[in-house]
């Protein structure tokens, strides 16, 4: 076990990998190479198991981490790790994956095994991104997943695919030059590639000119983070990736690599960048939210049922990029756990899609209309995961969704009232376009014969359907092991809920009387409190967050802990206490 334990990771990243070089050399027996793709995309899936079976919730820490000397000059490890943030991300990955094997079963007919060959390529970098803790390793990872995926979409996607692999591929490695540049420069001054000891470089102030040079970092990781989310005003390449590319292209771009982006956006942007992440969250937070309402504008007038729900990837990663840049402990949580359902629901829609496309070779609306008569499974399962992507309670969109609103409206008000017009046209959108896909009567004599879902097809969907649905109902499943990390993550902002300490009064003040100064983001409150026998030494204060100043004050007795911070030691009520206004 502590063989597994210490490797794990390792193994789940390259199993993948190490099935496709097997699959390399199998002979060209489609039948073959689909069984072998499935068996080794759910071995993995098992592998991936173990992580969540024996991470500890409670610790808010890297875990199951490897870190091994790679090479000596530059310096770079070959570290591996993760927290409560990437945990599922991995899981994700390898959930969605034997899926898409599933579906892809029968909408492959030619080069079957270079199709899964590239696919098992692509699950070895995704979840390699969401563990390479050393930015080398990150890097190398990020870029590879594109190759794969720009191939897949150009040799087995429809129409337009080469326009669409090509803008695909130009748009995410354009951007991502700008986080090599930030990496590089980040190494020419730490003489390390490891996220880590970055990070703890920079809170201890030691990386020279980082504070004149950090918005320019922090601009860097943030375009590659953004192209990739994609958030709006670089969102462009997106439609076009999604419609043109198969099914499981499809599924796994939605699914896996968009949360790639918000992944970045919290990990490095706000992780190792918390005072440029508080300053530049307005104009972050006004895209994220142009972005809410404009992808449900835009999915609202699509004529192609796929383009509709490539617009809500961006309407849906606006929200999660609200939640990232709320700063708040439910928001950032909802955050992480709308990247998760997203994946869930939005993949599911895409699998959906095209299944109906394998019968009828279209995505047009107008081509359809009343196939709940011909087809009721599949309508079923279209409106239980519709539901889901539109927020209905008991089912995972709505938990994320409130999550994030509700941190967002913390934040600030108006973030909250404009972002849960999002929730009113996603309804709008789905529920419109769900009607004129199922409800009525047959009006397009090519549906009248459809036949519904196979075995295979619904054996492909029932996971999707109930992880929604266990997702809706339990989410502390999740969240249990998402909310110490994150926590932890913004603690580096904990100075805008905190108290401010002021010292004690001067020895010529009144003996048994202690002004504190509460700091608040839109208001300065004085209290004043007596206490039965200050110490010239001691340090008193009111947090922040309790203003309610019509509650007797109770005298609160710090201590100084590692860092020079306060925390309350002792709380006691005095019989002259009382609250001067």
């Amino acid at each position: 076990m502590n063989f597994i334990d210490n490797n794990i990771l390792t193994i789940v990243i390259f199993l993948p990998l190490a099935g496709a070089i097997l699959l390399m050399f199998f002979p060209r027996r489609d039948r073959d190479v689909r069984y072998f793709a499935l068996g080794i995309s759910l071995i993995t899936l098992l592998a991936s198991l173990h992580l969540p079976w024996h991470f500890d919730r409670g610790n808010s820490g890297f875990q199951f981490e490897q870190n091994i000397p790679w090479i000596s000059h530059p310096n770079i490890h070959y570290h591996l790790g993760i927290d409560g943030i990437s945990l599922w991300l991995v899981v994700l990955t390898t959930f969605l994956m034997p899926l898409c094997v599933l579906k892809s079963w029968k909408g492959i007919h030619e080069r079957v095994k270079e199709f899964f060959i590239l696919m098992l390529v692509l699950e070895t970098a995704m979840i390699g991104v969401f563990m390479a803790l050393d930015f080398f390793l990150f890097y190398f990872f990020w870029e590879a997943t594109l190759i794969p995926m720009a191939l897949v979409i150009g040799i087995f996607g429809h129409g337009r695919r080469i326009y669409a692999a090509v803008k695909f591929f130009l748009y995410t490695m354009i951007a991502s030059v700008f986080m090599l540049a930030a990496i590089l420069w980040l190494y020419a001054k730490t003489g390390s590639f490891d996220f880590v000891t970055i990070q703890n470089a920079i809170q201890g102030g030691q990386v020279a000119n980082f504070a004149q040079a950090s918005i320019w970092l922090f601009l860097g990781f943030f375009v590659a983070f953004a192209v990739k989310v994609p958030l709006f005003p670089v969102h462009t390449w997106l439609p076009d990736a999604h419609v043109e590319a198969p099914t499981a292209g499809s599924v796994l771009l939605a699914g896996v690599l968009l949360k790639m982006g918000t992944y970045g956006l919290l990990r490095f942007n706000v992780g190792l960048f918390p005072d440029q992440a508080r300053r530049n969250a307005p104009w972050i937070i006004t895209l994220a939210i142009i972005g809410i309402v404009y992808g449900a504008l835009v999915a609202m007038v699509q004529p192609n049922i796929k383009r509709l729900v490539a617009y809500t990837s961006v309407s849906h990663l606006g929200f999660v990029v609200l939640g990232i840049f709320s700063f708040t402990q439910i928001g950032v949580d909802g955050a992480v756990y709308q990247m998760l359902n997203h994946g869930v629901s939005t993949g599911a829609l895409f699998m959906l899609l095209g299944m109906i496309y394998d019968r009828r070779h279209t995505y047009d609306l107008a081509e359809y209309g009343g196939l709940a008569t011909p087809m009721p499974v599949y309508a079923t399962f279209f409106a239980f995961i519709m539901l889901s992507s539109v927020g209905l309670p008991l089912l995972n969109g709505f938990i994320g969704e409130f999550m994030v609103l509700s941190g967002a409206f913390m934040a600030k008000q108006l973030y909250g009232i404009l972002a849960a017009t999002g929730v009113i046209w996603s309804a709008c959108y789905l529920l419109w376009m769900y009607q004129r896909v199922f409800y009525g009567s047959v009006t397009n004599p090519a549906n009248a014969q459809l036949r519904d879902l196979d075995a295979r097809e619904r054996v492909s969907l029932w996971p999707l359907a109930i992880a929604a649905l266990v997702m809706g109902v339990a989410p502390m499943l999740w969240l249990h092991s998402i909310d110490p990390t994150v926590g932890a993550a913004l603690k580096q902002f904990s100075n805008a809920n905190q108290a401010v300490a002021l010292k004690a009064p001067h020895p010529t003040q009144h003996p048994h009387e202690v002004g504190v100064l509460c700091e608040r983001s839109d208001a300065r409150v004085e209290r004043r409190f007596s206490t039965a026998s200050p110490a010239a030494d001691k340090t008193f204060v009111v947090s922040a967050r309790d203003n309610r100043l019509k509650r007797q004050e109770e005298a609160v007795s710090l201590e100084r802990r590692p860092g020079g911070l306060l925390y309350p030691v002792a709380n006691h009520r005095e019989p002259s206490g009382q609250v001067v206004r």
